[in-house]
Protein backbone atom coordinates (compact mmCIF):
# COMPACT_ATOMS: atom_id res chain seq x y z
CA UNK A 1 0.00 0.00 0.00
CA UNK A 2 1.34 3.42 -0.96
CA UNK A 3 0.55 5.61 2.10
CA UNK A 4 -1.14 8.98 1.76
CA UNK A 5 1.99 10.62 3.16
CA UNK A 6 5.32 9.61 4.58
CA UNK A 7 7.06 11.12 7.57
CA UNK A 8 9.55 13.59 6.03
CA UNK A 9 12.56 12.16 7.86
CA UNK A 10 15.45 10.64 5.94
CA UNK A 11 17.71 7.92 7.35
CA UNK A 12 20.19 10.46 8.75
CA UNK A 13 17.36 12.23 10.62
CA UNK A 14 16.22 8.94 12.14
CA UNK A 15 19.80 8.17 13.16
CA UNK A 16 20.02 11.59 14.83
CA UNK A 17 17.09 10.59 17.05
CA UNK A 18 19.33 7.98 18.65
CA UNK A 19 22.08 10.47 19.48
CA UNK A 20 22.31 13.42 21.91
CA UNK A 21 20.60 16.57 20.61
CA UNK A 22 23.10 18.80 18.79
CA UNK A 23 21.13 22.03 18.44
CA UNK A 24 19.39 24.27 20.95
CA UNK A 25 16.09 26.04 20.40
CA UNK A 26 17.65 29.49 20.01
CA UNK A 27 19.85 28.20 17.20
CA UNK A 28 16.81 26.70 15.46
CA UNK A 29 14.99 30.02 15.80
CA UNK A 30 17.88 31.93 14.23
CA UNK A 31 18.18 29.52 11.31
CA UNK A 32 14.43 29.44 10.74
CA UNK A 33 14.29 33.25 10.61
CA UNK A 34 17.19 33.32 8.15
CA UNK A 35 15.61 30.64 5.95
CA UNK A 36 12.29 32.47 5.63
CA UNK A 37 13.46 36.06 5.51
CA UNK A 38 12.41 37.49 8.87
CA UNK A 39 14.37 39.30 11.59
CA UNK A 40 13.06 37.06 14.38
CA UNK A 41 11.50 33.65 14.98
CA UNK A 42 10.00 32.43 18.26
CA UNK A 43 9.55 28.71 18.91
CA UNK A 44 6.62 27.03 20.65
CA UNK A 45 5.33 23.54 21.33
CA UNK A 46 2.73 23.88 18.53
CA UNK A 47 1.80 26.25 15.75
CA UNK A 48 -1.56 26.87 17.44
CA UNK A 49 0.30 27.88 20.62
CA UNK A 50 2.33 30.38 18.59
CA UNK A 51 -0.86 31.92 17.18
CA UNK A 52 -2.52 32.06 20.61
CA UNK A 53 0.56 33.58 22.25
CA UNK A 54 0.89 36.23 19.56
CA UNK A 55 -2.71 37.42 19.93
CA UNK A 56 -2.37 37.52 23.70
CA UNK A 57 1.05 39.20 23.66
CA UNK A 58 -0.02 42.10 21.43
CA UNK A 59 -3.24 42.66 23.34
CA UNK A 60 -5.82 41.41 20.84
CA UNK A 61 -8.70 40.44 23.12
CA UNK A 62 -12.50 40.50 22.92
CA UNK A 63 -12.15 41.35 19.24
CA UNK A 64 -13.07 39.79 15.92
CA UNK A 65 -10.48 37.80 13.97
CA UNK A 66 -11.32 37.16 10.32
CA UNK A 67 -10.32 33.69 9.11
CA UNK A 68 -11.35 31.08 6.53
CA UNK A 69 -14.21 28.68 7.17
CA UNK A 70 -12.28 25.86 5.52
CA UNK A 71 -9.11 25.30 7.50
CA UNK A 72 -7.78 23.26 10.39
CA UNK A 73 -10.00 23.59 13.46
CA UNK A 74 -7.03 24.45 15.65
CA UNK A 75 -6.76 27.87 13.97
CA UNK A 76 -10.24 28.76 15.24
CA UNK A 77 -9.54 27.13 18.61
CA UNK A 78 -6.47 29.33 19.09
CA UNK A 79 -8.54 32.43 18.25
CA UNK A 80 -11.26 31.44 20.72
CA UNK A 81 -8.86 30.46 23.51
CA UNK A 82 -7.09 33.80 23.17
CA UNK A 83 -10.37 35.47 24.12
CA UNK A 84 -11.47 36.49 20.63
CA UNK A 85 -14.26 35.74 18.19
CA UNK A 86 -13.54 34.00 14.87
CA UNK A 87 -15.40 35.55 11.93
CA UNK A 88 -15.53 32.98 9.15
CA UNK A 89 -15.17 33.63 5.43
CA UNK A 90 -16.15 31.15 2.72
CA UNK A 91 -13.58 29.93 0.22
CA UNK A 92 -13.19 29.79 -3.53
CA UNK A 93 -13.38 26.37 -5.17
CA UNK A 94 -10.51 27.43 -7.39
CA UNK A 95 -7.64 27.32 -4.89
CA UNK A 96 -9.56 26.67 -1.62
CA UNK A 97 -8.50 30.00 -0.13
CA UNK A 98 -10.80 32.84 0.93
CA UNK A 99 -10.95 35.42 -1.90
CA UNK A 100 -9.79 38.94 -0.95
CA UNK A 101 -13.18 40.48 -1.71
CA UNK A 102 -14.89 38.14 0.76
CA UNK A 103 -12.26 38.88 3.38
CA UNK A 104 -12.81 42.61 2.87
CA UNK A 105 -16.58 42.16 3.31
CA UNK A 106 -16.03 40.38 6.64
CA UNK A 107 -13.88 43.15 8.15
CA UNK A 108 -15.70 45.46 10.56
CA UNK A 109 -15.06 47.91 13.39
CA UNK A 110 -14.23 45.11 15.86
CA UNK A 111 -11.74 43.40 13.53
CA UNK A 112 -8.26 43.38 15.05
CA UNK A 113 -6.63 40.61 13.01
CA UNK A 114 -6.94 38.77 9.71
CA UNK A 115 -5.60 35.24 9.38
CA UNK A 116 -4.66 34.42 5.80
CA UNK A 117 -4.41 30.67 5.36
CA UNK A 118 -2.53 29.53 2.26
CA UNK A 119 -4.42 26.27 1.98
CA UNK A 120 -2.65 23.23 0.50
CA UNK A 121 0.33 25.49 -0.25
CA UNK A 122 -1.58 27.79 -2.64
CA UNK A 123 -0.38 31.36 -1.95
CA UNK A 124 -2.87 34.13 -1.38
CA UNK A 125 -2.66 37.57 -3.03
CA UNK A 126 -0.33 39.38 -0.63
CA UNK A 127 -0.85 42.83 -2.13
CA UNK A 128 -4.64 42.52 -1.90
CA UNK A 129 -4.41 41.42 1.73
CA UNK A 130 -2.23 44.37 2.70
CA UNK A 131 -4.63 46.73 0.90
CA UNK A 132 -7.52 45.32 2.97
CA UNK A 133 -5.54 45.90 6.16
CA UNK A 134 -4.59 49.46 5.19
CA UNK A 135 -8.19 50.32 4.33
CA UNK A 136 -9.48 48.85 7.61
CA UNK A 137 -6.90 50.72 9.68
CA UNK A 138 -7.78 54.02 8.02
CA UNK A 139 -11.51 53.40 8.33
CA UNK A 140 -11.59 52.24 11.95
CA UNK A 141 -8.54 53.99 13.41
CA UNK A 142 -6.77 51.04 15.00
CA UNK A 143 -4.16 48.42 14.18
CA UNK A 144 -5.31 45.37 12.22
CA UNK A 145 -2.75 42.58 12.34
CA UNK A 146 -2.13 40.43 9.27
CA UNK A 147 -1.26 36.87 10.29
CA UNK A 148 -0.03 34.59 7.52
CA UNK A 149 -0.88 30.97 8.33
CA UNK A 150 2.00 29.11 6.68
CA UNK A 151 1.33 25.65 8.09
CA UNK A 152 0.61 24.44 4.54
CA UNK A 153 2.75 26.87 2.60
CA UNK A 154 6.11 27.63 4.28
CA UNK A 155 8.03 29.49 1.55
CA UNK A 156 5.22 29.77 -1.04
CA UNK A 157 5.35 32.96 -3.09
CA UNK A 158 2.81 35.24 -4.75
CA UNK A 159 4.14 37.40 -7.60
CA UNK A 160 7.65 36.67 -6.34
CA UNK A 161 6.95 37.64 -2.71
CA UNK A 162 7.11 35.03 0.04
CA UNK A 163 3.82 34.74 1.92
CA UNK A 164 5.90 34.22 5.07
CA UNK A 165 7.18 37.80 4.73
CA UNK A 166 3.89 39.43 3.70
CA UNK A 167 2.15 39.87 7.06
CA UNK A 168 3.06 41.21 10.47
CA UNK A 169 3.74 37.64 11.57
CA UNK A 170 3.64 34.16 10.06
CA UNK A 171 2.66 30.98 11.89
CA UNK A 172 4.14 27.57 11.09
CA UNK A 173 3.22 24.12 12.36
CA UNK A 174 6.05 21.61 12.49
CA UNK A 175 4.46 18.27 13.30
CA UNK A 176 5.24 15.15 11.28
CA UNK A 177 2.54 15.84 8.68
CA UNK A 178 3.98 19.20 7.67
CA UNK A 179 6.33 20.13 4.80
CA UNK A 180 9.15 20.47 7.34
CA UNK A 181 9.01 18.82 10.74
CA UNK A 182 10.62 19.12 14.14
CA UNK A 183 8.51 16.12 15.35
CA UNK A 184 6.34 18.46 17.41
CA UNK A 185 6.60 22.24 17.43
CA UNK A 186 5.56 25.52 15.95
CA UNK A 187 7.23 28.76 14.96
CA UNK A 188 6.20 32.41 14.83
CA UNK A 189 8.06 34.62 12.37
CA UNK A 190 8.03 38.33 13.26
CA UNK A 191 8.86 41.21 10.92
CA UNK A 192 9.18 43.60 13.89
CA UNK A 193 11.73 42.87 16.62
CA UNK A 194 9.59 44.73 19.15
CA UNK A 195 6.73 42.30 18.47
CA UNK A 196 9.12 39.37 18.88
CA UNK A 197 10.21 40.80 22.23
CA UNK A 198 6.58 41.01 23.38
CA UNK A 199 5.95 37.43 22.32
CA UNK A 200 9.11 36.17 24.02
CA UNK A 201 8.17 37.96 27.23
CA UNK A 202 4.72 36.36 27.08
CA UNK A 203 6.27 32.96 26.40
CA UNK A 204 8.56 33.33 29.41
CA UNK A 205 5.59 34.02 31.67
CA UNK A 206 3.18 31.43 30.30
CA UNK A 207 5.20 28.39 29.27
CA UNK A 208 7.04 25.79 31.31
CA UNK A 209 10.15 23.74 30.56
CA UNK A 210 9.43 20.53 28.67
CA UNK A 211 8.68 17.52 30.82
CA UNK A 212 11.69 15.42 31.79
CA UNK A 213 10.69 12.49 29.60
CA UNK A 214 9.38 14.59 26.70
CA UNK A 215 12.54 14.26 24.56
CA UNK A 216 12.49 10.49 24.98
CA UNK A 217 8.79 10.30 24.08
CA UNK A 218 9.33 12.51 21.02
CA UNK A 219 12.20 10.35 19.79
CA UNK A 220 10.11 7.21 20.24
CA UNK A 221 7.11 8.83 18.56
CA UNK A 222 9.09 9.88 15.50
CA UNK A 223 10.63 6.44 15.07
CA UNK A 224 7.26 4.73 15.55
CA UNK A 225 5.50 7.11 13.15
CA UNK A 226 8.13 6.60 10.47
CA UNK A 227 7.50 2.86 10.72
CA UNK A 228 3.72 2.98 11.09
CA UNK A 229 3.24 5.34 8.15
CA UNK A 230 5.70 3.61 5.85
CA UNK A 231 4.62 1.66 2.79
CA UNK A 232 4.84 -1.57 4.78
CA UNK A 233 3.32 -0.36 8.03
CA UNK A 234 0.38 1.75 6.92
CA UNK A 235 -2.09 -1.11 6.42
CA UNK A 236 -1.49 -2.45 9.92
CA UNK A 237 -1.73 1.04 11.38
CA UNK A 238 -5.04 1.68 9.62
CA UNK A 239 -6.40 -1.60 10.98
CA UNK A 240 -5.37 -0.67 14.53
CA UNK A 241 -7.05 2.73 14.21
CA UNK A 242 -10.30 1.36 12.83
CA UNK A 243 -10.65 -1.80 14.89
CA UNK A 244 -8.98 -1.05 18.25
CA UNK A 245 -8.42 1.77 20.73
CA UNK A 246 -4.68 1.18 21.06
CA UNK A 247 -3.73 4.38 19.22
CA UNK A 248 -6.51 6.60 20.54
CA UNK A 249 -4.19 8.69 22.70
CA UNK A 250 -2.09 9.74 19.72
CA UNK A 251 -5.01 9.94 17.31
CA UNK A 252 -7.34 12.09 19.43
CA UNK A 253 -5.46 13.93 22.18
CA UNK A 254 -4.01 16.50 19.81
CA UNK A 255 -6.98 16.97 17.47
CA UNK A 256 -10.43 17.23 19.04
CA UNK A 257 -11.96 19.09 16.14
CA UNK A 258 -15.38 19.56 17.67
CA UNK A 259 -14.09 20.84 21.01
CA UNK A 260 -12.36 24.17 21.65
CA UNK A 261 -9.30 22.56 23.10
CA UNK A 262 -5.51 22.62 23.29
CA UNK A 263 -3.25 19.57 23.76
CA UNK A 264 -2.21 18.94 27.37
CA UNK A 265 1.38 20.05 26.68
CA UNK A 266 0.53 23.16 24.63
CA UNK A 267 2.30 25.42 27.14
CA UNK A 268 5.56 23.48 27.31
CA UNK A 269 8.80 24.65 25.72
CA UNK A 270 10.17 23.16 22.53
CA UNK A 271 12.72 20.43 23.21
CA UNK A 272 16.33 20.30 22.05
CA UNK A 273 15.69 17.15 20.01
CA UNK A 274 12.91 19.00 18.16
CA UNK A 275 15.36 21.80 17.45
CA UNK A 276 17.97 19.34 16.20
CA UNK A 277 15.56 17.68 13.77
CA UNK A 278 14.25 21.09 12.70
CA UNK A 279 17.74 22.36 11.84
CA UNK A 280 18.40 19.22 9.81
CA UNK A 281 15.12 19.69 7.93
CA UNK A 282 15.88 23.32 7.10
CA UNK A 283 19.06 22.21 5.35
CA UNK A 284 16.91 20.09 2.99
CA UNK A 285 14.14 22.63 2.40
CA UNK A 286 14.93 23.40 -1.25
CA UNK A 287 15.14 19.69 -2.07
CA UNK A 288 11.83 18.97 -0.29
CA UNK A 289 9.93 21.75 -2.08
CA UNK A 290 11.45 20.89 -5.45
CA UNK A 291 10.23 17.30 -5.09
CA UNK A 292 6.71 18.39 -4.16
CA UNK A 293 6.51 20.74 -7.14
CA UNK A 294 7.86 18.07 -9.46
CA UNK A 295 5.29 15.52 -8.26
CA UNK A 296 2.43 18.04 -8.46
CA UNK A 297 3.32 18.82 -12.07
CA UNK A 298 3.56 15.12 -12.91
CA UNK A 299 0.18 14.37 -11.34
CA UNK A 300 -1.42 17.31 -13.11
CA UNK A 301 -0.24 15.97 -16.45
CA UNK A 302 -0.71 12.24 -15.86
CA UNK A 303 -3.38 11.43 -13.26
CA UNK A 304 -6.58 10.09 -14.78
CA UNK A 305 -9.59 10.83 -12.60
CA UNK A 306 -13.20 9.76 -12.76
CA UNK A 307 -15.68 11.89 -14.67
CA UNK A 308 -16.80 15.09 -12.89
CA UNK A 309 -13.64 15.15 -10.78
CA UNK A 310 -11.73 18.43 -10.54
CA UNK A 311 -7.99 18.35 -10.00
CA UNK A 312 -6.32 21.01 -7.86
CA UNK A 313 -4.62 23.69 -9.96
CA UNK A 314 -0.95 24.22 -10.62
CA UNK A 315 0.05 27.66 -9.34
CA UNK A 316 3.25 29.66 -9.63
CA UNK A 317 4.88 29.82 -6.21
CA UNK A 318 2.77 27.03 -4.65
CA UNK A 319 4.50 24.52 -2.38
CA UNK A 320 1.83 21.76 -2.40
CA UNK A 321 1.48 20.57 1.15
CA UNK A 322 -1.23 18.42 -0.44
CA UNK A 323 -2.19 17.61 -4.02
CA UNK A 324 -5.97 17.59 -4.01
CA UNK A 325 -8.86 16.62 -6.25
CA UNK A 326 -12.58 17.21 -5.81
CA UNK A 327 -14.47 14.00 -6.50
CA UNK A 328 -18.21 13.23 -6.77
CA UNK A 329 -18.20 10.42 -4.17
CA UNK A 330 -15.30 10.56 -1.73
CA UNK A 331 -15.97 7.27 0.06
CA UNK A 332 -16.21 5.38 -3.22
CA UNK A 333 -13.07 7.06 -4.55
CA UNK A 334 -11.06 6.24 -1.43
CA UNK A 335 -12.24 2.62 -1.55
CA UNK A 336 -11.42 2.29 -5.25
CA UNK A 337 -7.92 3.66 -4.81
CA UNK A 338 -7.34 1.40 -1.81
CA UNK A 339 -8.19 -1.51 -4.12
CA UNK A 340 -5.47 -0.17 -6.42
CA UNK A 341 -2.99 -0.09 -3.55
CA UNK A 342 -2.96 3.65 -2.87
CA UNK A 343 -4.15 5.30 0.33
CA UNK A 344 -5.78 8.68 -0.27
CA UNK A 345 -6.00 11.41 2.34
CA UNK A 346 -9.23 13.21 3.24
CA UNK A 347 -7.99 16.51 4.69
CA UNK A 348 -9.95 18.66 5.67
CA UNK A 349 -13.18 16.83 6.56
CA UNK A 350 -15.24 19.68 7.99
CA UNK A 351 -16.23 23.30 7.61
CA UNK A 352 -15.19 24.94 10.88
CA UNK A 353 -18.32 27.08 11.44
CA UNK A 354 -20.42 23.92 11.09
CA UNK A 355 -18.60 22.15 13.90
CA UNK A 356 -20.65 21.92 17.07
CA UNK A 357 -18.36 24.26 18.97
CA UNK A 358 -19.00 27.07 16.47
CA UNK A 359 -22.60 26.59 15.40
CA UNK A 360 -24.52 29.75 16.20
CA UNK A 361 -25.03 33.30 14.96
CA UNK A 362 -21.69 33.34 13.12
CA UNK A 363 -22.61 30.24 11.10
CA UNK A 364 -24.67 31.32 8.13
CA UNK A 365 -23.95 29.23 5.06
CA UNK A 366 -20.42 28.74 3.66
CA UNK A 367 -21.46 26.42 0.80
CA UNK A 368 -18.02 26.13 -0.78
CA UNK A 369 -16.41 25.17 2.52
CA UNK A 370 -19.04 22.50 3.07
CA UNK A 371 -18.59 21.15 -0.45
CA UNK A 372 -14.81 20.99 -0.13
CA UNK A 373 -15.08 19.29 3.26
CA UNK A 374 -17.19 16.52 1.74
CA UNK A 375 -15.58 15.99 -1.65
CA UNK A 376 -11.81 16.59 -1.48
CA UNK A 377 -9.20 13.86 -1.48
CA UNK A 378 -5.44 14.24 -1.59
CA UNK A 379 -2.84 12.10 -3.31
CA UNK A 380 0.58 11.09 -1.94
CA UNK A 381 2.80 14.10 -2.70
CA UNK A 382 5.94 13.80 -0.55
CA UNK A 383 7.03 10.64 -2.34
CA UNK A 384 9.81 9.71 -4.70
CA UNK A 385 9.27 10.42 -8.43
CA UNK A 386 9.14 6.66 -8.97
CA UNK A 387 6.27 6.35 -6.49
CA UNK A 388 4.46 9.29 -8.10
CA UNK A 389 4.73 7.51 -11.45
CA UNK A 390 3.31 4.38 -9.87
CA UNK A 391 0.35 6.33 -8.43
CA UNK A 392 -0.38 7.86 -11.83
CA UNK A 393 -0.11 4.47 -13.55
CA UNK A 394 -2.66 3.02 -11.14
CA UNK A 395 -5.08 5.81 -12.04
CA UNK A 396 -5.38 4.15 -15.45
CA UNK A 397 -6.36 0.75 -14.04
CA UNK A 398 -9.91 -0.42 -14.71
Amino acid sequence: MIPRFRVPLVAADLAALLLPARNDVEQFERRFAEAFGAPEAVAFAYGRTAQWAFLRAVGVCDAEVVMPAYTCSVVAHAVSLSGNIPVFVDISLDDYNSPPERIADAVGPRTRAIIATNTFGYPQDTEALRAIVTDAEQRYGHKVWLVEDCAHSFGATFAGESVAEAGDVAVFGLNISKILTSIFGGMLLCRDRAVADLVRAFRAQHTSPSALLAPLRQRAYALAAATALSRFGVSATQALLSKTHLLDRWATAYHLDDQIHFPPDYDRAMTAISATIGVRQLARYDEIISLRRQNATYYSNNLVLADASVMGPLRDGATYSHFVARVPDRAATVAEWRRRGVQLGELIQYSVPHLGAYLGPTCTDFPNSLLASRHLVNFPINVTPRTARSVAARSRLA
